[in-house]
């Protein structure tokens, strides 16, 4: 199957237009002004909220069994530790990452 050029700019295109405006859309609705108590109530709580929701979805899909649910206590117990430590986002992500793929490849083959 080939996709010509025109269709794949245009994909391009889209997808650029709508992450454009989906990052303008909250600086539209409020402006310069300072948002609302609520939003910022909100905007304090739902990462880290998103974040917990993100870890139980990972650590639960795919089974409870030993062979899927090691790696990922293990990696993310690295992750948890890494991130305490040295405050580096992309260093304990990273490299949760790439033991829990190794670990997964490798060990629980």
């Amino acid at each position: 199957m080939q996709i010509d050029f025109k269709y794949s700019a245009l994909i391009i295109i889209i997808s650029a237009l709508a992450t454009f405006f989906t990052r303008a859309f909250p600086f539209l609705l409020f402006g310069r002004k300072k948002p609302s108590k609520t939003v910022m109530y909100v905007g304090s709580y739902l990462p880290g909220a998103v974040i917990a929701i993100l870890v139980v979805y990972c650590i639960c899909g795919g089974g409870m069994d030993m062979h899927t649910l090691l790696p990922k206590v293990i990696a993310g117990v690295l992750v948890v530790v890494l991130h305490v430590r040295k405050r580096n986002n992309l260093l304990s992500i990273g490299l949760g990452t790439v033991v829990y793929m190794a670990l997964v490849q490798l060990v629980f083959v």
